[in-house]
């Protein structure tokens, strides 16, 4: 029972969660009993090819294609729906990013596949295998199984350790595949939020604000640039227009797990502590005492965070 791991690229790298991805890829082709695989699908791809091949896996295979030159998902579906049958995959997957949660379902419907999504880690083993999510906005973690024959699966890049490069690298297979007719999606263009800051699902350190900074994010982001991490938001300063959307945490946002999160005048709803918990510390700040927040948080601080967060960043700033 073979797997088929779908990579990500940005920019001409490879995504971070890629690599996550493939750890996870490793540890679920070793309860399978069969094979890694990897798919790397896009046009001019240039020197990711041999980037990606040194992480291992049995095969990689290639795609490089002009229609494939930008991420859509309707071609890259069928694209990868091809591989997985030249690979002999069962079990399909990638990244829980809006990427892969964009492309996988629809590689499902192609496959006739059942599909679990947001993917904490793998129970049983051969062909008892039962992958682990949550549910309920992380309030309960379910066991579930698949019980069509492929299976594909999105993965909680921040429940994985990234991939280390192996001893033998993988071989590489070209691979021509007919696409269809003309997709019903185009791309346009591509307008990317610009930000020195570090990528906030990649950061060590996320300092977040929510209703509790008043629309004043300033004093977050100088204690940002302090400790070098990235800014995030709860979903009420993104609705406020306090801030673009890109920056959100929680269950409809983006999942973070660094190894310090800072939340500064959040509450602590349960759509945003679901993004957040798995978080190696936790340091909120609320000026209300009884803030659900703080039943998460290691350190927490009592205070008005657009007056905690200047006198932390002095603190902090002396102490260097």
């Amino acid at each position: 029972m073979n797997v088929l791991i779908v990579a990500e690229r940005q920019g001409g790298a490879l995504r971070k969660a890629t690599l996550n991805a493939l750890s996870a890829g490793r540890l679920l082709a070793a309860k399978t009993g069969g094979e890694l695989h990897v798919a790397l699908l896009g046009h001019r791809l240039g020197g990711l090819v041999e980037e990606l091949r040194a992480f291992g896996g049995k095969t990689l295979h290639v795609v490089d294609a002009p229609p494939l030159e930008h991420a859509l998902a309707e071609p890259y579906a069928e694209a990868v729906a091809t591989l997985a049958k030249g690979a002999g995959a069962t079990w399909i997957g990638g990244a829980a990013t809006a990427f892969g949660k964009d492309l996988l379902p629809r590689v499902a419907a192609r496959l006739g596949a059942g599909m679990a999504s947001d993917v904490l880690r793998f129970e049983g083993e051969g062909e008892a295998i039962h992958p682990v999510r949550p549910m309920w906005a992380g309030d309960v973690v379910a066991e579930v199984e698949i019980v069509t024959a492929l299976k594909v699966f999105t993965l909680r890049a921040t429940e994985f350790p990234a991939a280390n490069k192996a001893e033998a690298p993988a071989e590489v297979r070209a691979v021509q595949v007919e696409l269809s007719g003309r997709p019903r999606t185009r791309f346009l263009e591509s307008r990317p939020v610009k930000n020195a800051r570090p990528e906030l699902t990649e950061a060590r350190v996320v300092v977040a604000g929510g209703r509790g900074m008043k629309g004043n994010f300033e004093p977050l982001e100088r204690l940002a640039d302090e400790l070098g991490a990235a800014v995030g938001a709860s979903r009420v300063a993104v609705d406020n227009g306090w801030i673009a959307n890109d920056f959100q945490v929680g269950q409809t946002g983006k999942i973070v797990a660094p190894d310090l999160y800072i939340a500064a005048g959040i509450s602590g709803a349960v759509q945003h502590v679901a993004g957040m918990k798995g978080s190696r510390v936790i340091v909120a700040i609320n000026n209300n005492p009884d803030a659900p927040i703080f039943q998460y948080a290691d350190y927490g601080l009592v205070g008005d965070a657009s007056k905690v967060l200047p006198e932390l960043r002095e603190a902090i700033k002396a102490s260097k």
